[in-house]
């Protein structure tokens, strides 16, 4: 196993390190840095839902919540992770730049994560949840602009430079849970919350260490006539409402009038996360001022927005429903070897850097070829083989009988092999989209939007996973494949009319 690993990296290296000479040094910062953030993200989520239902008596204590509670409080964590990209993007903008941005969302992240290694109790673990959702939010969108900045207009290495970029995002997720996991795991949860955090400082030093190769990317703008005080005016009122709301929601739960527990405060983002988007169309459209064309093309964003959030919602239980069905149900071993359940949130990180390459050569000859599916048509694929993933573990969750019962490996991983398959034709794609659909004048808007979708989608991913303990399992299997199937029959059914509504967007 290790041998093996050794040899996955070294391969990885020979890939990866040529690369680099072809652009500025500051894209090797970056790919740093951002490997180093995934590392923390991904190391803490594989260990997550795990710690939460662990027993407070057990040789590796955790937190002992119910797995309903579990699940509840995990969605509005990794939905939280994708909202705050929204106020991160607008303080980098307006305030901070987008280079200290990702200088102190990192600050913030390894303080959340070292907060929980302290082991600090149930309180400071959802103090740690917050630091980690508001540094995520300040780095993850900015250090993605400042690869943007690296390069001049038309630069022809920019597309390669993104690429390079993303195999260093899945790196890291590839890495954490086999090193953080295996020792949250196996040792202490906490050591394995502090590795992470120390992934994360090292990190930060080596973005600091960098920024003499980064030259002017994500240095703070001088916004020209707009003073401190106009920018403040724009979130103005956002802020009273939200600070209102809260203090609102407290009165309200120490009157006694509505206990608001992690299964309610749940429901509640899911609700926000639901509506808003929909509020938002309804005003932008009541607004107008968009031509016919660009009517059209925001249409086609919505009927993406809400493909891509069942997407997620059935990828995303990686870190819930299939976590538990790991830990619980499937007998861990390969080769003689028995290995963590963390390790398996390395797998479809594994497929994406073994994958990625054929499919960049599949729609390079596709596209000579003139054959080139369509966007909403890759979306359908995405949808269907997520299903599909799930639907290979219905027969194997049949086969679970009682506790002492445990499925094979080959089960999860067909399914993460086809999750990952499912991703690779809808998450590039979709980005590329939004910016391609949106009206120029909206363009951070909607991907704004399409960062909704994929909190949606986390949030039902983690909610769906809080139903392990109290719904039969091939139900759920069997369910998430259903919803995912039919919705990737309506996707292919609407396929010509959303082409239509793209105009000469393809």
């Amino acid at each position: 196993m290790i041998y093996g690993l050794l040899a996955f990296f070294a391969l990885l290296a020979v890939i990866v390190i040529p690369q680099f000479k072809q652009h500025p040094k500051g894209l090797a910062v970056l790919f740093g840095t951002e490997m180093w953030e995934r590392f923390s993200y991904y190391g803490g989520r594989s260990m997550m839902i795990l710690y939460m239902t662990a027993s407070v008596t057990g040789q590796n204590p955790g937190l002992n919540l119910s797995v309903g509670e579990a699940g509840a409080l995990y969605a509005m964590y990794v939905a939280g992770v994708y909202i705050t990209n929204l106020p991160g993007g607008w303080v980098a903008d307006k305030i901070l730049g987008a280079r200290n941005s990702v200088f102190w969302g990192g600050v913030i992240i390894a303080a959340g994560n070292i907060l929980i290694g302290l082991n600090t109790g149930e309180m400071g673990f959802y103090a740690a949840l917050v630091l980690n959702c508001l540094g995520t939010g300040l780095l993850k969108p900015n250090v993605s602009t400042m690869v943007g900045s690296l390069y001049a207009p038309g630069d022809i290495r920019r597309d390669s430079a993104f690429s390079i970029y993303y195999m260093g995002i899945n790196l890291g997720a590839f890495i954490a849970p086999l090193v953080a996991g295996s020792v949250g795991e196996k040792i202490d949860w906490n050591y394995g919350f502090l590795i992470v955090g120390a992934g994360m400082i090292l990190g930060l030093i080596l973005f600091k260490w960098g920024a003499r190769y980064l030259g002017d990317a994500g240095l703070k703008v001088d916004a020209g006539n707009e003073s401190s005080a106009s920018s403040f005016q724009l979130i103005k009122k956002p802020l009273i409402f939200t600070v209102l709301a809260v203090v609102l929601m407290a009165v309200i739960h120490l009157k006694g009038l509505y206990i608001f527990n992690l299964t309610r405060l749940s429901d509640l983002m899911g609700y926000i996360l639901l509506f808003v988007p929909f509020i938002y169309f309804f005003f932008l459209f009541k607004n107008g001022g968009y031509t016919k064309p660009e009517v059209k093309r925001i249409i086609a964003i919505i009927i993406f927005y809400l493909a891509a959030a069942l997407f997620w919602g059935a990828f995303e239980q990686a870190g819930s429903t299939l976590t538990l069905f790991a830990d619980r149900n499937t007998d861990n071993s390969l080769f003689g070897y028995n290995f963590p359940t963390t390790w398996w949130q390395s797998i479809n990180s594994m497929w994406i850097l073994l994958l990625s390459p054929v499919f960049a050569i599949l729609w390079i000859k596709l596209k000579k070829a003139d054959k080139e599916p369509s966007t909403p048509f890759k979306f359908a694929l995405g949808l269907l083989f997520v299903g599909l993933g799930f639907l290979i573990l219905v027969p194997a969750a049949q086969m679970i009988t009682s506790d002492s019962v445990r499925v094979g490996v080959i089960w999860l991983t067909m399914t993460y092999f086809l999750h990952t398959v499912g991703e690779l034709f809808l998450s590039p794609v979709g980005l590329s989209a939004m910016t391609k659909l949106a009206p120029p004048r909206i363009v951070g808007q909607m991907m704004g939007i399409w960062f909704m979708g994929a909190a949606l989608g986390n949030w039902i991913g983690g909610r769906v996973g809080g139903m392990f303990e109290s719904y039969p399992l091939p139900k759920i299997f069997f369910y998430v494949f259903v919803t995912s199937a039919v919705s990737a029959i309506i996707m292919f059914a609407l396929t010509p009319w959303i082409k239509r509504l793209m105009g000469e967007v393809k």
